[in-house]
């Protein structure tokens, strides 16, 4: 009887879950600690992992089918290696016109170009010295190129020391800074929540979103959850930038669900969908996963 009962709490349970495209892939991708994703051309992605053995990336093949909004064949390429040490890397983004991918490192707070075979170029964004100030684990997270405005975007995940909001940093093809914006971050649930900016991606149209997340781990791990918001940004004139929320969502770890995921990469692969991946710490004690989810977005209003 208690096993008939538990049955149908279960479906029942299943039924009420709200529909998304949240994917893993346990056969075709290898555990990681996924922290960026961006889109190289034809079906290819660089993803870096910030536990990597060294410093570099891996290569991804994701056919994405836009009408399902689903990720319909995924298969791992390898890893491109430099052959230099891990230097915690964060965030990733392609440059066109050099065929080359940026990597942002939290550890060095540094900016650096690579090639396709995953090799350093010597080439750097010039970074302002007062990005150092960052605290650990709290620096350069996120990195996006905007083919729009030709230009990188990157900013530290927490507020630097003595500063109330976050600086959004604008270089130029050059390397060099162009612009910074002000970003005021949502404040924490809570003095237990994880926060922070986890992700930036330039859309084609010419928007920026900014994709922030709150993440509470009990002792026990059962009732983790981790929340995640992506909003909408335009920088122009004004230093000041006025955030709208696009995307809002909770995951979280159940008694009979193992959805939680803490996404820290983004980007875009088709003009309505973005593409989410997140750091699952090795499918830590074989509970977490490999999360990948689409979302949909609306056209630009601009």
């Amino acid at each position: 009887m208690r096993i008939g009962l538990l049955f149908i709490f279960l479906s029942f349970t299943a039924l009420a879950q709200p529909a998304f495209s949240q994917q893993h892939f346990k056969k075709q991708i290898p555990a990681g600690n996924y922290s960026g994703i961006c889109p190289l051309g034809d079906n290819l992605f660089a993803v870096v992992d910030d536990k990597a053995p060294t410093d570099g990336f891996h290569v991804m093949r994701l056919v994405v089918d836009s009408l399902s909004e689903r990720i319909t064949e995924a298969e791992y390429m390898g890893y491109r290696s430099s052959g230099l040490p891990n230097r915690d890397m964060e965030g990733i983004c392609y440059h066109p016109s050099t065929r080359t991918v940026f990597i942002s490192g939290e550890a060095d707070n540094e900016v650096f170009e690579y090639t396709l075979d995953g090799q350093r170029t010597g080439r750097r964004l010039q970074m302002p010295d007062f990005i150092k100030q960052a605290e650990s684990n709290y620096g350069l997270e996120s990195l996006t190129y905007d083919s729009c405005r030709h230009l990188f975007f990157t900013a530290t995940e927490h507020v630097l020391p003595g500063e109330s909001q976050v600086r959004l940093l604008a270089f130029g093809d050059d390397l060099t800074l162009q612009r910074q914006y002000l970003y005021q971050p949502d404040a924490p649930l809570s003095p237990k929540h994880l926060y922070g900016i986890s992700a930036l991606c330039a859309l084609a149209d010419g928007r920026l979103l900014v994709m922030e997340r709150q993440v509470r781990i009990p002792r026990l791990k059962i009732g983790a959850s981790a929340l995640t918001r992506i909003y909408e940004v335009t920088p122009a004139d004004d230093e000041q930038l006025e955030k709208t929320l696009l995307i809002e969502f909770k995951t979280r770890i159940t008694l009979f669900g193992r959805k939680f995921a803490n996404f820290e990469g983004l980007c875009q692969v088709s003009p309505s969908l973005i593409l989410l991946i997140a750091d699952s710490q090795d499918r830590y004690k074989g509970v977490l996963r490999d999360w990948f989810r689409l979302e949909s977005i609306s056209p630009s209003s601009m």
